[in-house]
């Protein structure tokens, strides 16, 4: 094969591997882009209704991976605070407060989300536990698991626990439950109940338009490496010609 035809392929070998690898990234984020949209078109659609369920929903196999209206009366069982770190609101550093809550009509415990709480530096803040019966309302939702790096928890000097994903079968053990609901409950912002907080399911992440944008980001990578190959292609094969006359 004459060289500047083997250079050729090469070229094209290299540049196809470059767009089969952008296209790839490209549907990636496409993906998540209507994953995305879809979550947040059922959230509207919960909230729209707002046909609150028992909170033994929470433990409903058909519906771990659903956006569920529920309310219920019970009480906050005696154990640690769950702080669940890396979270941010308003450009502030803090951490979300979950707390076992024991539902009077029964079923297995779940988390509830009290809200947001700043840090000072990285000195936890301090969660009284709320005494009493409370009626609870909000959304039902699969607890944030956080990135790919998961820390073991870690107990902190006043015995709650500071943890970076929210994996409610393994903290059971820790606070001290024989099971917990894998659906957590986020509280309706306008209970009196708890901290500051909102019904956004997309925190500290991305949202739809993001990963569209950076779909079209590498569709158009692929394209400028289709084109520059095209286009050295054609100056080289040019360049052959012109040496052999």
């Amino acid at each position: 094969m004459p060289r500047g035809s083997r250079t050729v392929v090469i070229g094209w070998l290299v540049a196809l591997l470059a767009i089969a690898a952008f296209v790839t990234l490209g549907q990636w984020q496409l993906g998540r882009m209507h994953q995305k949209q879809a979550m947040l078109d059922a959230v509207a659609s919960v909230l729209q209704q707002r046909d609150a369920r028992a909170l033994s929903a929470a433990a409903d196999p058909a519906s771990r991976d659903g956006y569920t209206w529920s309310a219920g009366r019970g009480h906050f069982a005696e154990a640690p605070a769950v702080l669940l770190d890396n979270q941010m609101r308003d450009g502030r550093p803090g951490v979300r407060v979950y707390r076992v809550f024991v539902a009077d009509a029964g079923g297995p415990p779940l988390l509830v989300e009290l809200g947001w709480l700043p840090l000072e530096g990285r000195r936890m803040p301090v969660v009284e536990r709320p005494a009493g019966e409370h009626s609870v309302t909000g959304l039902l939702l699969p607890p944030p698991v956080g990135g790919l790096l998961k820390a073991a928890p870690q107990v902190q000097p006043d015995g709650n626990l500071l943890v970076t994903s929210l994996l409610p079968a393994e903290l059971a053990p820790l606070l001290g439950q024989p099971a917990l609901a894998p659906r957590v409950l986020r509280l309706d912002p306008d209970a009196p109940l708890g901290h500051a907080r909102d019904l956004d399911v997309l925190p500290n992440t991305l949202p739809p338009e993001k990963h569209l944008g950076y779909a079209v980001q590498w569709f158009a990578l692929a394209l400028a490496v289709l084109a520059t190959a095209v286009v050295l292609t054609y100056r080289l094969l040019r360049s052959t010609r012109a040496t052999r006359r």
